[in-house]
């Protein structure tokens, strides 16, 4: 009996000493990144760059600069592959079906149309430029649902490989500043009211800091808009990963690669439950825990502190992915991501309009 006990205590110490090593590398990256972050908010009073982009970018420099030992390479992967599905599952305690009903059935209904759309639109532009099935789903979603938070909830969905999540996160970053930036341009030209561009900014800004600071310039009915529809979108990524996990299994099964992705690592063998060779645990989980918090059994104090512990491991993962990166891989697909990110931008933006329109708001 003895033996057996110790024989899993063992099993865990020597896969904790396997996996440690890389691990520290990456919470190294991730210190750096943060700091880095707050930094920004001290000089310019904002974060251009969060910290989940500095995390991947350092990342990615640090393995161009420098080959990690041998010893680095399964605390890498932990990182990249497990981290990031325990934080896909903290977010599922950020949802709540009562935010999604609290909005408006026109409004709803609109929101779920422009997202599929997009998802189509952004898909089939990636696929007519020569992109990646993987890296085509990776660039649709970011930029359908939520940027960089959407892309690390379906890399691991579609077994990505670490360079098209950095190239897609990469660009997508880098567009999302410009968006920031630019879009506020748009209500003289088009005539915009504060109702119009709330919307627009909440159906085309990739994340919900960003949709407050492409608002708050424009006018506070702006903001409150702006933040809701980007909220009802958010709720878009539990359904849109759950049908690719139904959908994506010969894709997360797929082994043309050269080398074995680090975020593909739910790839079931042959023969064993039908539901684990659809539906990858740590979606379940994610499924389980949005029902937990829509039927109000989450605690309201324990919302704030999973939410900060997801935002944290899924920075940590993105050092991980950064640090498994070879950028000339990023670098040889810069051009056609590029083109299919700004391509599949504009596409939402003109169904974002076409929305606004059909729904008459003034």
């Amino acid at each position: 009996m003895s033996n057996e006990i110790s024989e899993p205590r063992t099993n865990i110490v020597a896969t904790v000493h396997r996996v440690l090593p890389g691990i520290i590398l990456c919470l190294a990256v991730t210190t750096i990144a943060v700091g880095l972050e707050v930094l920004e908010e001290y000089l310019f009073g904002r974060a251009w760059l969060e910290a989940l982009v500095l995390a991947i970018v350092l990342g990615t420099a640090i393995r161009t600069a420098w080959t990690p030992s041998q010893r680095f390479f399964p605390g890498i992967a932990f990182g990249a592959k497990t981290v990031l599905e325990i934080a896909v599952v903290l977010l599922g305690a950020s949802l709540s079906v009562a935010t999604l009903l609290a909005a408006g059935p026109g409004l709803l209904v609109g929101i779920v149309v422009v997202v599929a759309a997009a998802i189509a639109a952004s898909y089939g532009i990636g696929r007519a430029l020569g992109l990646h099935p993987r890296l085509a789903i990776l660039v649709a979603c970011g930029n359908s649902i939520c940027g960089n938070s959407a892309i690390a909830a379906t890399a691991p969905v579609i077994g990505a490989e670490a360079e098209d999540v950095a190239s897609s996160i990469a660009f997508t970053a880098v567009l999302g500043v410009l968006v920031v930036l630019g879009l506020p341009l748009l209500v003289p030209l088009l005539g915009l009211s504060p109702m119009q561009y709330g919307v627009l900014a909440g159906l085309t800004v990739y994340a919900v800091p960003q949709v407050l600071a492409a608002t708050a310039p424009v006018a506070a009915l702006s903001v409150q808009v702006g933040t809701l529809v980007k909220l009802v979108r958010v709720l878009m990524l539990g359904p849109v990963v759950l049908v690719l996990s139904l959908g994506a299994s010969r894709l997360r099964e797929e082994t043309d690669e050269a080398s074995p992705s680090v975020t593909a690592g739910a790839r079931p063998a042959r023969g064993g439950l039908a539901i684990q060779r659809l539906v990858p645990w740590f979606i379940l989980a994610f499924l389980a825990l949005a029902g937990l918090r829509s039927a109000g059994l989450i605690p309201q104090i324990a919302l704030a502190p999973m939410s900060e512990t997801a935002n944290g491991l899924t920075i940590v993962s993105m050092a991980a992915l950064g640090l498994g990166v070879d950028v000339r891989s990023v670098a040889k697909a810069g051009a056609r991501v590029t083109l299919a990110v700004v391509a599949s931008l504009l596409a939402l933006g003109a169904v974002s309009l076409g929305l606004i329109h059909v729904l008459g708001l003034v």
